[in-house]
């Protein structure tokens, strides 16, 4: 083992795959604890691995985010060539699910947001990742996530070195476009992340290979086992996110990272009411990640009660189990009094009025946009043009939305509405020129249409 790269001194061996070797190292100069990714000296005879990995320390370089593994230094010594980042002391998702199988749901889609929040940073400055999994996810003792690894990612400031028609990552975790080689965008790490949660909440990959198919055969043309069938404990709400992650077109998709950013932000703020750090940490202590000592060290200033232990937290998933039954109970005591009261004021032989809250249940919400904009049908009744500032109220079912627009052939969709506030309401985005027919003679966009700039 090497004793020193440039101005740090190793330690130890942290890991080993098969073009490079991390070691944990002390940066003298500045007393830091640092991890350096060094090259294999196999792998460094080949050009072009090199200069994937001098791609990536650049790449790294110019990125700053908390849930992103940051470059401190680059050097080529010893016949090889050295990567010098942040070290991250804690457990790999990898390792994480191989230790308890599946997550809470909760702690998946917190994870799932921190990565969610690195690839919208990283999207927006033109780089795909292109290998988001487990092994690449780091849970740090502290709480934070970080995304690791860009060793494949494409990197617009550099001409991609994948030729056409090849396809490169970890197979379970590729999106069809990116199995049949073609070209990919920031949609494909969407598509991955989809099976990153998938896995942390059911303790299984949505595609595995099996005697008749393989998982690639099966990314590209099969349905994935909705999760809810295998863990029924899981919100619908949670559901419907993976699954969009999870579907086979990229225009059927989250149409950026933002906006799974959004959803689970909103998911989350109904079910964690602790800080999400403090969660991890919390759920770390009770896998024996991290000691109990460490638990006090660093969720007490998260939580913001001073000397407060970590086990004297409250249960997150107890808590939210006491509050829905209190709210069950409540729900159920104050229709029974209603009813109670309506058949002592209701003529005898009158049909009695269905209650408030049983009339509510009956009904969902649908939120429509479209670009660059449409007029909207339900059922054949218009309900405007978009944008439409607030959800419409529908009778819980099946609905026939149409969205017609001038200059295209009008868009016909069925969607399934289920009973719930606002806030969870029913989404359905069509994008006219991504995935809409332009009428004969209408050869040119519509006026305004490029007004808005649209996210892929």
């Amino acid at each position: 083992m090497l004793e020193r790269i440039g101005n740090c001194r190793i330690v130890e061996e942290v890991a080993s795959g098969g073009m490079a070797v991390v070691y944990r190292a002390i940066q003298d100069s500045l007393g830091r604890t640092v991890a350096i990714k060094a090259l294999k000296t196999a792998a460094s005879s080949e050009e072009h691995i090199t200069t994937r990995f001098e791609r990536e320390a650049k790449s790294l370089a110019n990125l700053q985010h908390e849930n992103i593994i940051s470059v401190y230094d680059f050097h080529r010594e010893h016949g090889s060539l050295f990567i010098v980042m942040e070290y991250v002391a804690g457990i790999d998702l990898y390792d994480l699910l191989d230790r308890c199988g599946r997550l809470p749901f909760d702690v998946a889609a917190i994870i799932a947001l921190q990565v969610a929040r690195a690839l919208d940073y990283i999207h927006y400055r033109g780089i795909v990742h292109r290998d988001i999994k487990p092994a690449n996810i780091m849970i740090a003792r502290q709480g934070g996530v970080k995304l690791m690894d860009f060793g494949i990612a494409r990197d617009r400031s550099f001409e991609d070195l994948t030729e056409v028609g090849t396809g490169i990552g970890t197979p379970a975790y590729m999106s069809p476009e990116q199995i049949l080689g073609d070209k990919i965008d920031a949609r494909s790490d969407l598509f991955s992340l989809g099976v990153v949660l998938y896995q942390m909440l059911t303790g299984g990959k949505p595609f595995v290979e099996d005697e008749q198919r393989s998982v690639m055969h099966k990314i590209r043309l099969e349905r994935h086992v909705r999760v809810r069938k295998l863990n029924p404990d899981i919100p619908r709400e949670l559901e419907r996110i993976v699954d969009r992650c999870l579907e086979k077109q990229p225009r059927d998709r989250w149409r950026s990272a933002q906006h799974l950013v959004m959803a689970l932000e909103r998911f989350l703020a109904k079910y964690v009411e602790i800080n999400y750090h403090a969660r991890l940490v919390l759920f770390l202590r009770n896998q024996n990640v991290i000691t109990q000592l460490e638990a006090d060290e660093y969720v007490s200033p998260l939580v913001g009660v001073p000397g407060q232990s970590a086990m004297g937290q409250p249960n997150i998933t107890a808590r939210l189990v006491a509050r829905r039954a209190v709210t069950v109970h409540g729900v159920v005591l104050g229709v029974l009094l209603l009813m109670l009261g309506l058949i002592h004021v209701a003529p005898l032989g009158e049909a009695t009025t269905a209650p408030a809250a049983v009339q509510s249940a009956r009904y969902g919400y649908l939120r429509v946009d479209a670009y660059p904009w449409a007029e909207v049908t339900v059922d054949g009744a218009a309900i405007g043009a978009t944008p439409i500032a607030t959800p419409t109220r529908l009778p819980v079912g099946t609905h026939t939305v149409k969205l017609e627009h001038p200059w295209y052939v009008p868009i016909e969709r069925t969607v399934e509405i289920e009973s719930g506030p606002a806030e969870r309401a029913f989404e359905l985005l069509v994008d006219f020129e991504d995935r809409g027919t332009l009428l004969p003679g209408k050869d040119v966009p519509p006026e305004g249409a490029d007004d808005e700039e649209v996210t892929p």
